[in-house]
């Protein structure tokens, strides 16, 4: 599988000048690349390759000298990004989307360039130390080591511009012991996630706790003159706070969704469409979605569970609150009513867990019948049903 490992680089001023020069090359040819691709098809309907705009690389260099300051591969890797955004944008558009079109980077939009090879592009020297072609010998903090086979490393810049190596590598996937314990989990606002044993994952309010000083820093930022200097340190320190509130936002996902790797065999997330969710014009929620961030832990969660032998698997979400996780059943209500109670079976819990049960019996319903766990039984009205001495049938 593939892993990728980040490291904090710390490259003097001549050295980050050479690195935006990088960046600056290969978002003029991704630019370039993308206009000359849009007139060939409005003005010949002619499809354009990506090794057609390789083949057209050299001459570029020959009209823009400067180019020649930028790394060729990196240069390359830029194009295969755009291709690969157009393969993307034609197989949504084959499944019936609506997706825009590729559109034009600007400088704050184009933060990395990639060197595809490593002998030729990048080594590791002593002293904690790496050479960077076209860069020279930076300074980078090896935290953890590195594992696998090397295939690409990309240089990134964040908001903040704080560099980043990220090595793509090549990993042997190291599984966990066995266990038979699954578990099924109900995303929320007011609590971050329900498990199906009842335990709950208390959610952090992220937004609110550098609210005040986003508040104020915005205002003095738009009380002073575009351009000058007074301005770019406020909105450089605008830009530290919203970096806190991301890498709080992902360190509380990497060690939540690590906890359920490690304790569970089986995890099962509904299959949510977080977009869909957020043009509910409900300004309020629609903050509170941005600020759980489901997707980006369901995706840590993937991620950590194949790396380590474990399942996840994604479940239709729809009726997974009114159905009854005791009959199968399904009771309407409201989203004000916060327990659900079946007149049918006399099932009584609070509704997040009753949500829990079923998306757990849909996971498991996903599995060859040998796999399944043994703390389940098969009723003939549905596939699965949790099988809890505590709850009433």
């Amino acid at each position: 599988m593939r892993k990728t490992f980040k490291y904090r680089i710390f490259p003097t001023s001549a050295q980050q000048t050479a690195l935006n020069i990088q960046l600056d090359c290969c978002r003029w040819v991704y630019n370039k690349a993308l206009k000359t691709h849009r007139n060939a098809w409005q003005e010949n309907q002619e499809s354009l390759s990506r090794y057609d705009m390789v083949n057209m690389l050299p001459g570029w260099k020959e009209e823009q000298t400067w180019l020649k300051d930028g790394h060729a591969q990196a240069m390359q890797e830029a194009l295969k990004r755009l291709d690969l955004a157009f393969r993307a944008f034609f197989r949504r558009v084959k499944n019936g989307e609506d997706p825009g079109y590729p559109r034009f980077k600007s400088y704050y939009r184009y933060n990395s360039f990639t060197y595809p090879q490593k002998k030729s592009n990048w080594r590791f020297l002593e002293n904690g130390r790496i050479r960077l072609s076209k860069i020279g010998n930076v300074n980078i903090k090896l935290h953890r080591p590195l594992e696998g086979e090397f295939k690409t490393l990309t240089i990134r810049r964040d908001r903040i511009s704080n560099w980043y190596a990220c090595f793509s590598c090549i990993v042997k996937p190291k599984p966990l012991p066995p266990t038979d314990k699954v578990v099924g989990v109900d995303l929320g606002l007011t609590t971050f996630a329900t498990l199906s044993n009842g335990d709950k994952i208390k959610r952090h309010r992220w937004m609110k706790r550098d609210e005040k000083d986003i508040v104020r820093l915005q205002r003095k930022k738009d009380k002073l003159p575009k351009g000058s200097r007074k301005r770019h340190e406020v909105v450089h320190a605008l830009q530290h706070a919203y970096q806190r509130q991301t890498n709080r936002r992902y360190n509380f996902a990497h060690q939540e969704s690590h906890k359920l790797v490690n304790e569970y065999q089986l995890i099962a997330f509904e299959d949510l469409n977080i977009q869909d969710m957020q043009q509910n014009g409900n300004k309020t929620i629609n903050r509170g979605i941005a600020d759980v961030a489901w997707g980006r832990f369901v995706q840590f969660s993937q991620s950590k569970a194949e790396y380590a032998g474990r399942t996840v698997v994604l479940v239709n979400p729809r009726g997974t609150t009114q159905e009854c996780s005791g009959c199968g059943e399904t009771v309407s209500k409201d989203l004000s009513v916060r327990k659900h109670n079946c007149p049918n079976c006399g099932l009584s819990l609070s509704r997040d867990h009753n949500a829990t049960l079923n998306i757990l019996s849909r996971g498991l319903a996903t599995l060859p019948f040998g796999a399944r766990s043994p703390h389940f039984r098969w009723g003939s009205s549905h596939d699965d049903v949790f099988e809890d001495p505590d709850i009433p049938r």
